[in-house]
């Protein structure tokens, strides 16, 4: 960029910040924070402009700021470019646009995987929760954001994307090549244990999943099942809506969850005694691939006392984004608002708490571990059956069959 390029956009861009500024001084007092921030940002591209060691790019360094500015409110807010949020845009807008069936979230200064939806392409490429992905699509994500990670995982049906994977308890990257599918909703995995207790892994919380568990629920009273328990570990998608319709089906009274905001109206969702459909006993088994709507519903189970709530802690992700288009083409993906437990403490910033800390043993988690599993091949495709070996699922058949259990 030359020099007339530079003092250009510095200029444009100390305009920008002034203009923005002198309306919150007409609107507010002149100690106001944002203005007082504006004043400091200018300062520093000046500054930047002046005094760095190499002429800067200014399109990076602001596109640059942007990023760090989203990154320090939470983990899922995003800023894209114009040219990001063009193909962001271009990719919902394809009929045969295809993804990873990844929940991503930010951890440690990296894109980091919260879970795998069931035969999905990255669970055929043996990607799991806790990896942490190094790159995407070639570039770093050391500066990248969940949105930016999602944009460049996400593309035409068919086509593959690579990804720098580092695995628990390795310190180097494996390349692996995802390809990308059009996908469905995950199907919810049932089986029984033992003749009274129904088994339901559910892996997302998809709109029309409540009808879907009110019918499982109703043919098991009908088989003479009276128990039952929810996997929602892995489960990471679906909307908070379906997670309060389906914890009504279980909860007969008090708060479900609250949403908060600085410019949300406050909504308190609570239980409906008509919408119950299950009154016997019932568990849940939680960990920290459990995110965003499924811990709405986990941590009402838990506000509410009804019944066990097994595993380890939640991942912390339950919130509302919005999307905010700027007049340049660019674009925020903004949290508007947190989902709060019971007690009125935010999921987002401490999960949820299992009624029953049971940690996974070291024989689940071998298969993430063990050195002679190649990435294409560490996979069964579909959800998994749960096994007597699971300690957390063993540790909630134990405790249904306690007969001190009763339903709430």
């Amino acid at each position: 960029m030359n020099r007339m390029a530079r003092m250009g956009v510095i200029s444009a861009s100390v305009v920008i910040f002034c203009y923005v500024g002198i309306g919150h001084v007409l609107g507010r007092t002149p100690d106001d924070k944002a203005y007082k921030s504006l004043t400091v940002y200018g300062e520093v591209l000046q500054k930047i402009q002046a005094d760095y060691v190499d002429e800067p790019n200014m399109h990076l360094v602001t596109a640059g700021s942007l990023h760090g500015l989203m990154e320090a409110l939470d983990p899922e807010s995003s800023y894209l470019t114009p040219r990001e949020y063009t193909e962001y845009k271009q990719k919902l807008q394809t009929a045969t646009s295809g993804e990873t069936g990844l929940n991503l979230s930010k951890r440690f200064g990296y894109i980091i995987v919260i879970s795998v939806i069931p035969d999905s392409p990255a669970q055929k490429a043996g990607i799991h929760s806790a990896d942490i992905f190094e790159s995407v699509g070639g570039f770093t994500t050391r500066d990248m954001s969940v949105g930016q990670a999602l944009n460049l995982l996400n593309g035409p049906a068919g086509s593959a994307v690579k990804v720098g994977v580092i695995r628990r308890g390795k310190a180097d990257p494996e390349q692996v090549d995802l390809v990308r599918e059009k996908l469905s909703t995950p199907k919810i995995l049932v089986q029984k244990s033992d003749p009274d207790i129904l088994v339901m892994r559910v892996a997302s919380l998809d709109a029309g999943r409540v009808e879907e568990i009110r019918a499982k629920l109703s043919d098991a009273e009908k088989q003479g099942i009276h128990k039952a328990i929810l996997d929602l570990r892995d489960c990471g998608r679906g909307s908070v809506p379906e997670a309060v319709a389906v914890a009504r089906l279980f909860i007969s009274s008090g708060v479900i969850t609250t949403l908060r905001g600085q410019t949300v109206s406050t909504q308190t969702f609570s239980a409906e005694p008509k919408q119950v459909a299950w009154k016997g006993s019932v568990s849940l088994l939680i960990d920290g691939s459990t995110s965003g709507a499924a811990e709405v519903l986990a941590s009402a189970m838990v506000g509410n006392h009804r019944g066990d709530v097994v595993g380890e802690r939640t991942f912390g992700l339950a919130s509302e984004r919005k999307l905010i288009t700027l007049d340049d083409g660019s674009a925020l993906f903004l949290t508007v608002g947190n989902y709060y437990k019971a007690n009125g403490k935010s999921i987002l910033e401490e999960g949820v708490e299992p009624t029953e800390v049971v940690r996974a043993t070291t024989q689940d988690d071998s298969d993430v571990d063990d050195d002679s599993s190649s990435a294409g091949a560490k996979e069964t495709p579909g959800p998994r059956p749960l096994s007597p070996d699971d300690a957390v699922y063993r540790k909630a058949l134990e405790l249904l069959k306690t007969p001190a259990k009763k339903a709430a």
